[in-house]
């Protein structure tokens, strides 16, 4: 038996070097990417890179935490989560504020981080009284996004509490690869709109519930992509060649489209590898040596904060990516021998 253990934690050790390898590459990849994209159509790059930092940092602190604290730290980062979502809603500013999906920002990421965290916390937790409780504080913070008036913020927070509890019952590669279709879906319909290539009837109804100035700040990011394909305008540089953000009444300089901004800001390039760092969130999840359920929760998260950056700004908060990061980190962390149980209380074998 002895043996045995010895083997297998050798082989989590090897899935948990793959997966960080591949990640530092692809984070290095895109830091290198902002400054060439910077260096040849100009542009501030220090976004970009601030963003790639907060990510890498809160990626090895949900190592450290997750494997010392699996229940406490996700806990405790849900709670600064929910903090800074309701104490500074101002740094969600939008076009689209007053449409029916709310402002899709900052507050609706972190919201969804929140939940997953919280989500996370209760299926590491032993007791069934413990884990009801956080269960129950998982629908608190549901109740917290309807009572910020975040639509999209609840809907999201819905969804993953919804995921988790179907997660003892999903197996975890088609959960993943679910996940995977989800992200795809909601960018491949962002860039429809930009491009305008949609039905008429159905365009419409989605410039009723993303706003009109939304939607023109996206068909402005699909031009510049279109016109300068290799390397983009240059970081930062959106808000000067948009003709839609000028004429907005509102102070702000981004597409509100993580997708679309990396696209007019970084050429195609800039896509593949933001494509490629959410796919490289999804093989760290799949190699975790942590419970299924543990693993489709955190990804439920991530993937609504991926469709919510999608839609919005949120990944110009470095909160957000931060926080993602970090709960990325829990739910890939290696568990201290006496935590490697599923929720059931049994050992969860690696894919």
């Amino acid at each position: 038996m002895g043996s045995t253990g010895a083997v297998t934690a050798e082989r989590t050790g090897e899935r948990h070097g793959v997966a960080d390898a591949s990640g530092l590459a692809i984070l290095a990849a895109c830091a290198a990417w902002a400054l060439i994209a910077s260096g040849v159509g100009g542009g501030r790059p220090d976004g970009v890179l601030l963003a790639i930092l907060a990510v890498a940092a809160g990626y090895a602190g949900g190592r450290i935490a997750g494997a010392l604290l699996p229940v406490a730290a996700p806990c405790a980062g849900a709670l600064a989560g929910v903090c800074l979502a309701a104490a500074a809603p101002h740094v969600t500013p939008g076009p689209a504020s007053s449409a029916p999906l709310g402002p899709i920002g900052a507050t609706a990421a972190l919201l969804s981080l929140s939940a997953g965290a919280v989500c996370c916390a209760a299926w590491a937790a032993r007791g069934p009284a413990l884990r009801l409780c956080l269960r129950l504080a998982a629908v608190g913070v549901v109740c917290c996004a309807a009572l910020l008036g975040s639509t999209a913020g609840f809907l999201a927070c819905a969804g993953i509490l919804l995921c988790s509890l179907a997660g003892a019952l999903t197996r975890r590669a088609p959960g993943l690869a679910g996940f995977a279709l989800a992200a795809v879906l909601v960018a491949g319909a962002s860039w429809a709109v930009a491009e305008e290539v949609l039905p008429r009837g159905l365009t419409a109804s989605l410039e009723g519930q993303l706003g009109p100035h939304r939607v023109g700040l996206w068909r402005d990011a699909g031009d510049l992509a279109g016109a300068h394909p290799a390397f983009g305008v240059g970081p930062g540089r959106f808000g000067d060649a948009s003709p839609t953000v000028t004429e907005g009444l509102l102070p702000d300089d981004k597409p509100h489209s993580a997708l679309l901004q990396q696209a007019a800001e970084q050429g195609f390039t800039g896509v593949v590898l933001l494509t490629a760092a959410f796919g490289w969130v999804l093989f760290a999840l799949w190699r975790s040596p942590r419970s299924t359920a543990v693993v489709l929760t955190a990804g439920a998260a991530l993937t609504a904060v991926a469709a919510v950056a999608t839609l919005g700004n949120a990944l110009s908060v470095t909160s957000v990516t931060a926080g993602a990061g970090l709960l990325a980190g829990i739910a890939t962390a290696r568990p201290l021998p006496e935590g490697r149980e599923t929720g059931s209380g049994e050992t969860d074998r690696l894919p």
